[in-house]
């Protein structure tokens, strides 16, 4: 799995043969600076992207299959006892509201599957698509699969972007979830602007600055924020040269330290609003990602949201750092078995689906 935040590759080997997934082993794979840098690019328009993106699609699938045996190894683990590789690879662009909708990620498969010599199972989003849903997010299938309870609760994942699950505790009542908007993507490209570091440890920079209220205000205004479910985005929209126009049209000069704090904010009071807006019924919500390091994040988010009780998915058995990567797992599973792997009422698709294409080693 490689996801919004470009930070790393984190590979889980996941054992399904009980009722709770079991997480045998995991490692993050170190993403080359000059290749993240490649990645990046590609997340937005420029020139000679058909040819940039084809070598990013080779490099990308040669760091998954290096990811995968560098975890075997870890593991003393033979490759013959792996079912199979499920690979999320690396979204580039998303863009579920286009003319004809499209979701575009790399790391050849065929590659994976070559070096490996491991069946692999990836581009699990364009079917979903197909069938007329957004492609995203999928992670819920498994949240309800993992997490599911008699009681409403919500789980919310925070990686670059933010997306909220609320699984239903009525079994006769549909499940939802969505993307909130920026989670973590927005706060690190600031952080790395003006600090020394990948992110910003337990938000203690942007806790010593004080949120803007006017700058707040004006993020705040995106339409995004005010669209209905099912939706979902991405570093198209919401990016470097997005928050430098907000910036601008407040016409203010802001402390780096303060409006590292005010993204924070805006992270915090958009999943609150949208968990307060959907999901006042539900009074636990479980969160994961790399977002559930950061103390200031949760702790804004506990103020904005009081009648919900704030923990991690570990106290549901799962550690927070690897859910998205075992729910990948889990999808390759649900590929392997014939079964579908989206959840219709989330992603807006008009029929369940099996995602996924396999890629025979």
């Amino acid at each position: 799995m490689s996801g919004t935040s470009l930070d790393a590759v984190d590979a889980a080997i996941v054992d399904f043969s009980s009722s709770t997934p079991e997480l045998l082993c995991h490692h993050q794979h170190p993403l080359p600076t000059d290749l993240r840098s490649k990645v990046l690019s590609l997340c937005t328009p420029g020139e000679n992207e058909i040819e940039r993106m084809g070598e990013c699609d080779i490099e990308m699938g040669q760091l998954f299959a290096a990811a995968a045996l560098q975890l075997l190894e870890n593991a003393k683990i033979p490759t013959g006892q792996i079912q199979a590789i499920g690979s999320h690879g690396q979204t580039i662009r998303h863009s579920p509201k286009s003319q004809q909708p499209f979701t575009l990620q790399i790391g050849d498969p065929n590659v994976i599957a070559h070096i490996t010599g491991i069946t692999t199972v990836a581009d699990f989003r364009r079917r979903d698509m197909a069938a007329g849903g957004q492609g995203a997010p999928l992670a819920p299938a498994f949240h309800r699969e993992a997490f599911s309870s008699k009681n409403d609760r919500a789980i919310l994942n925070i990686g670059g972007m933010a997306n909220l699950t609320l699984l239903s505790g009525d079994a006769h009542l549909p499940d939802t979830g969505f993307d909130t908007g920026p989670g973590n993507v927005l706060i690190d490209a600031w952080y790395q602007q003006h600090q020394q570091g990948q992110y910003d440890k337990d938000g203690a920079w942007a806790a010593g600055g004080k949120a803007a209220p006017i700058l707040l205000e004006q993020l705040l205004t995106d339409d995004y924020f005010h669209l209905p479910p099912p939706k979902s985005t991405g570093r198209e929209l919401f990016n470097s040269q997005w928050l430098q126009h907000k910036l601008s049209q407040t016409n203010r000069d802001y402390s780096p330290q303060d409006v590292c704090s005010t993204l924070v904010e805006l992270s915090a009071k958009t999943i609150s609003n949208d968990l307060n807006r959907y999901f006042s019924q539900c009074h636990e919500l479980f969160v994961c990602g790399g977002g559930a390091h950061n103390r200031y994040l949760l702790s804004r988010l506990a103020a904005h949201s009081p009648q919900c009780k704030i923990a991690t998915t570990a106290d549901l058995g799962i550690d927070p750092d690897w859910v998205e990567a075992i729910a990948f797992a889990w999808l390759a599973k649900q590929r392997l078995e014939e079964k579908p792997g989206n959840v219709i009422s989330i992603t807006g698709a008009t029929q369940p689906c099996i995602l996924g294409g396999l890629y025979h080693a």
